[in-house]
């Protein structure tokens, strides 16, 4: 039954919720929010949704780069190099995002009389984002179902998975992850050196699958 509302980024988690929840799914929304990725992987969203024949939008969310202090706002030569669980890379954090996302989610699912919302947290982002972490997800839902009249949950099965276990169902789904998008710099190609360039590496190697993802000519990972 499409009951539900997924927030797609175009990134290797969101995309890999999409196809596993596609039986459930009857809106896809993507957030334009002025990060240096926004048009490098939203594109890919729309893409996904449209293949599986589920609608798309994509929501503007211009104030955010406004006013929100994050280094994913200010230009690709300001996201910080190195693994992604380094301190450096809380200064990709924009304040509440999921938050914000999360709730505009609920009330266009409450406006179509949809019951769940799914976002694709992971396990590997609890340690750097607190709107990734369990404890929020619980608040947001207790939140959602309390003041919706169609008590909209939300649905978070990733949140205490890794990556690599993403990629791994990913795998299974028959995923093309070079269809996706991860790099925080948002150039042509991925970077190879940033934090979820290298977590994504990880993942696709832990999952046993061949990284074909191109990588710009200053990643030693070619």
């Amino acid at each position: 039954m499409k009951d539900s509302i997924i927030i797609v980024s175009g990134g290797m988690d969101s995309i890999t919720l999409l196809y596993d929840k596609k039986d459930e799914i009857a809106l896809g929304i993507s957030f334009n929010y002025g990060s240096n990725h926004n048009n490098k992987e939203i594109p890919f969203a729309k893409m996904h949704c449209e293949r599986l024949g589920i609608q798309h939008i994509t929501i503007n969310l211009d104030f955010m780069h406004q006013y929100f202090k994050s280094s994913l706002l200010e230009g690709a030569e300001k996201i910080p190099e190195g693994h992604y669980a380094s301190d450096n890379m809380k200064s990709t954090v924009v304040p509440f995002r999921n938050g914000i996302m999360l709730s505009i989610a609920i009330g266009i699912a409450e406006s179509n009389g949809l019951k769940k919302v799914f976002i694709a947290n992971h396990g590997g982002d609890h340690t750097i984002y607190p709107d990734c972490r369990n404890e929020f997800i619980k608040a947001m839902d207790q939140a959602s179902q309390a003041g919706t009249f169609v008590n909209v949950s939300i649905e978070a099965p990733y949140t205490h998975i890794t990556k690599g276990d993403i990629a791994k169902i990913g795998k299974k789904l028959n995923i093309d992850f070079a269809e996706t998008w991860s790099c925080y710099k948002g150039e042509e190609h991925h970077c190879g050196v940033c934090g979820t360039c290298l977590e994504r590496k990880e993942a696709l190697q832990e999952a046993g699958i061949k990284d074909t993802t191109i990588y710009s000519e200053n990643s030693s990972s070619k």
